[in-house]
Parts: C-alpha cells; structure tokens; sequence
C-alpha cells in the first residue's frame, strides 16, 4: 500500500503534539496523578492524545484509534491509528529525555508505519518496515557481531523478574560490553540509528509495541517478543540489530 499520504499526516500529528508537550517538560508546577493501574499521568499526556485523537477524527473520521488515555474507537477498521501520547512519562515527569510520542499506523491489523518523536530534542524517527529516516536522513542499525562487543538497554532491570526469566537476563548481562537503562521508546530510536545492539522489554501493551515494529524493521534490525515470536499482538518486545544476535540473546533469555 501506498503510505505517504499517511507519512505526511503523521508528521502533522507530531509536530502539533511535539508543541504541545514541550512546554510541560521541566515545568516546576507539572501536576502528576496515579491511574487506577497505578502507573504515572500528567495533563501533557491526556492533552497530547486528545489533540491527535481530534485530528485523526477530522481528517480521516473513518479511521480508528486506540490510545494508552482514551481507549479504543472503531478498533476493528481498515486503518487504525495507534497512540502513546507520552511513553516515558516517568522520564518526562523527571524533566529526563529519555521519552517520546509513539504514533503508529496499522492496516488490517498489522503495523505499517510508526513514529519516534522526542519533541524537546527535535527528532523525528519514521519507520515504514522498509526503510527508518531521522528527521529525514537515512539510518540504519549497526552491525555489531557478538555480544562481548554489545551495548543493551533495558528499560527497568527490576520488571524483568516479575515477568520473564530473571536468572537467564541476569546471566545475559554478564556477557555484554555495556548495560544502560536508556529505556522506553528512547532506548529503540538508539537501536535503529545505530547507537545500541539490544533493547528489549519484559512487559508492554499495544500502543508501546505498534509503532517499532515498522521503525525497526524499516532501519534493518530484528524485532520480536521476549520469546523471538511475532512482536504484532504482543506483550513484551525485544529488539537486536542483526539476526544471529537476536537468536543468540532470544536462546540466552529463554534456556
């Protein structure tokens, strides 16, 4: 299919987003709240989505949309427009970059385009499964052959136990060049412009995965469950520049 009326749009709804959010980073008086799920919210992230979410609806009304704040309309159309307003809100909500707005664009159920956007350091991360730009420029994951030579991120070392194989990610750890909590989305716009090798988390929802899956791929790296099964539908993610590393580390995780 032909996506680039759909990268032109996407590109909108993160700059308009993008304008939104920054001026609530670092603010003194940010108001933070506690979902009922008791993970963090501020009025950036509800304010951000409702703003894509009221764009979408204008210019494509029968588009649906599935957002981590408001929840789902018309999930089961053609296209639906998959949001995370703010992913990293703990980041953000510590005046950290290491966060960004996730918009993804999925076809009959698959993901076909995704965004990165970290709108206080001004870059835009675009995926389409084939190819990934950075603010317009090419990138591509680096080729890095073994894990004594590999940079991985985690988002937090203390969900993994919770919900995978913690003795095999500790023991994994041990055999890598460099461990860094670079984490959320922030830790895959490293992979796929070439500056980390690994990048996996133990536990996602829908809207945290969507988008990667064509930024990944699309910057010529390997992108699956926790488990090396399809990342499409999944509910953790882990993401390797090549395909003899990710096997290597999928095997490591799951003896």
């Amino acid at each position: 299919m032909e996506v680039r009326p759909y990268r032109d749009f996407l590109v909108e709804l993160a700059t308009a987003s993008g304008d939104l959010i920054r001026p609530y980073f670092g603010a003194a008086d940010l108001q933070v709240d506690l979902k009922a799920d008791e993970t963090i919210v501020t009025k950036a992230d509800r304010d951000a989505e409702a703003l894509m979410r009221e764009a979408i609806l204008k210019r494509f009304p029968d588009h649906g949309i599935l957002g981590e704040e408001y929840g789902a309309e018309r999930p089961d159309a053609e296209f639906v427009w998959v949001l995370d307003p703010i992913d990293g809100t703990i980041s953000f909500a510590s005046a950290s970059p290491l966060f960004g707005t996730l918009i993804a664009l999925e076809h009959n159920g698959r993901p076909v385009l995704g965004c990165i956007h970290q709108p206080v350091l001004r870059q835009l991360l675009i995926g389409d499964n084939e190819t990934a730009t950075l603010n317009g420029a090419p990138v591509h994951v680096c080729h890095t052959p073994s894990l004594s030579q590999a940079t991985l991120l985690i988002t937090d070392v203390v969900d993994v136990p919770k919900h995978q194989n913690g003795p095999a990610f500790d023991a994994l750890l041990k055999d890598v060049k460099i461990v860094r909590t670079w984490g959320d989305c922030y830790g895959y716009l490293l992979l796929s412009t070439g500056h980390a090798d690994i990048m996996g988390d133990p536990i996602m929802n829908p809207w945290d995965i969507a988008a990667l899956i064509p930024i990944v791929q699309g910057a010529g790296g390997v992108i699956t469950d926790w488990q090396g099964r399809d990342a499409n539908g999944a509910d953790s993610i882990l993401a390797a520049t090549n395909p003899t590393l990710h096997a290597e580390v999928v095997r490591r995780l799951n003896p």
